[in-house]
C-alpha cells in the first residue's frame, strides 16, 4: 500500500493543471454535484452538459425536485435513458426533505440510505461536497488502478470493486479527497483510455504503473465477456388521425416502465391485428424505414409503419398534436427516429 501512496501527489497536481472545465466542477453544492453524477452514469460528458443546465434551470433545488410532477422530470430526462435514475433521484430528494430538513447529509452512511445512491455516488458527493475521505470507484477508476498495479482481478465483479474501495480509502488525502477522486476519474476518461489505447506518454503516474513497465497495458483491465443480448422483434406504428398522433403508456414494470411510447406489438401478430386490439379498426399502412435500438440486455428490431387512421374507437391510446406531445411527454430514444420520420411524412401530407 505504501507504493500506492506515491501516485497521490503527482495525480492531484496533474488534475489541478489539466482538468476539463465542466459546469459541475464550479460548485460545492451537494445537490448539483449529485445531479451531475447521476446523469454521468452510462452517459458521455458532452451529452450531459445541456441536460445538466436545463435540469437545474427548471429544478434548481432539492426541494424543487422533490415537489415536481413525474411528467416534468421525465421530460427533462428525455433522451438520457435509464429513466429509473431520475425516478430514484426524486425519491431521494423526498428523503432529503423529510429526513434531513432539505440538506444533504454530510455522512457516508446517511448518503447510502438515499434511494439510488450507491458507494460510488456517495463517495463522489461526499468527497467533493463535504471533503469526506472516501473513494468513488467507477469503471474509469477500476481501469486505472488495475493497470497501475497489473491486477488481473475481474473488474465486473462486486468483490473487485469492494477491494479497490478499501485499498483507495487507505490513500485518500485528508485535505483534498474530492480532487483525488476526480483526478482518478479524469485520468481514466482522458488518458488511461479503454480498449488497449492509453496515452501513456502523457500519464502523470506512468513511472508507478506496472502495466506500462511490463508493456502490458493492453492486458488490463480484465473483464468477463458480457452475455449476449436478447433479440426482440416489434412492429411499431406512427398513427395519425387528422392532426393528432397516438402515443401509449408502457406497463408499470419492466423495460422503460411507465414511459410513453409509440404504439407497438410483437411481430408474431400481423400489424392490422395489433392495431385492431388498440381500437384502430380501419387504416392505411405505409411502411417506413426499419429501426434497431440497443439496450443493455435487449436489442429491438423494429418494422415501422406510418398509419393513416380511417376508423377508430375509444381506447387507451392518447391522441395529441405534435406540439402537445413534444412539449410535455417524454419519448424514449428507441422511438425518436420513427417519430421524426413520421412527423416529416405528416408535414408532407
Amino acid at each position: 500500500m505504501g507504493e500506492l501512496k506515491h501516485i497521490v501527489e503527482p495525480l492531484v497536481q496533474w488534475y489541478h493543471e489539466n482538468k476539463r472545465d465542466l459546469p459541475w466542477r464550479q460548485t460545492k453544492d451537494p445537490y448539483r454535484i449529485w445531479v451531475s453524477e447521476i446523469m454521468l452514469q452510462q452517459t458521455r460528458v458532452e451529452a450531459v452538459k445541456p441536460y445538466y443546465e436545463r435540469f437545474l434551470l427548471t429544478l434548481p433545488t432539492v426541494k424543487d425536485l422533490a415537489e415536481a410532477d413525474e411528467e416534468t422530470i421525465l421530460k427533462l430526462w428525455e433522451g438520457l435513458g435509464y429513466y429509473s435514475r431520475v425516478r430514484n433521484m426524486q425519491k431521494a430528494a423526498m428523503q432529503v426533505m423529510e429526513e434531513h430538513g432539505g440538506c444533504f447529509p454530510a455522512d457516508q452512511k446517511a448518503l447510502l440510505k438515499l434511494k439510488g445512491i450507491g458507494p460510488y455516488t456517495a463517495g463522489a458527493v461526499g468527497s467533493i461536497a463535504f471533503s469526506l475521505p472516501i473513494p468513488a470507484v467507477d469503471g474509469n477508476v477500476l481501469r486505472v488502478m488495475s493497470r497501475i498495479t497489473s491486477d488481473a482481478a475481474d473488474i465486473s465483479l462486486q468483490a473487485t470493486k469492494k477491494e479497490w474501495e478499501e485499498r483507495l480509502t487507505e490513500i485518500m488525502p485528508a485535505d483534498c479527497p474530492g480532487d483525488m477522486n476526480q483526478a482518478l476519474m479524469e485520468l481514466g476518461a482522458t488518458v488511461c483510455l479503454p480498449n488497449g489505447a492509453p496515452k501513456c506518454d502523457i500519464c502523470p503516474v506512468r513511472k508507478y504503473c506496472e502495466a506500462y513497465r511490463k508493456n502490458q497495458t493492453m492486458l488490463y483491465p480484465v473483464k468477463a465477456e458480457k452475455k449476449a443480448r436478447t433479440l426482440e422483434y416489434l412492429n411499431v406504428f406512427f398513427c395519425v388521425d387528422g392532426n393528432r398522433i397516438a402515443i401509449d403508456k408502457r406497463p408499470p414494470k419492466g423495460l422503460l416502465s411507465g414511459l410513453w411510447e409509440l404504439p407497438n406489438g410483437k411481430q408474431d401478430m400481423a400489424p392490422p391485428a395489433i392495431l385492431q386490439e388498440m381500437g384502430i379498426l380501419q387504416a392505411e399502412l405505409i411502411p417506413m424505414k426499419n429501426q434497431k435500438h440497443i439496450f443493455t440486455h435487449v436489442e429491438w428490431h423494429m418494422d415501422c409503419y406510418f398509419v393513416k387512421v380511417l376508423k377508430r374507437i375509444d381506447s387507451n391510446l392518447l391522441w395529441l398534436t405534435k406540439e402537445e406531445a413534444e412539449a410535455s411527454f417524454a419519448l424514449p430514444s428507441a422511438f425518436k427516429k420513427i417519430w421524426q420520420e413520421g412527423i416529416e411524412r405528416m408535414e408532407k401530407g
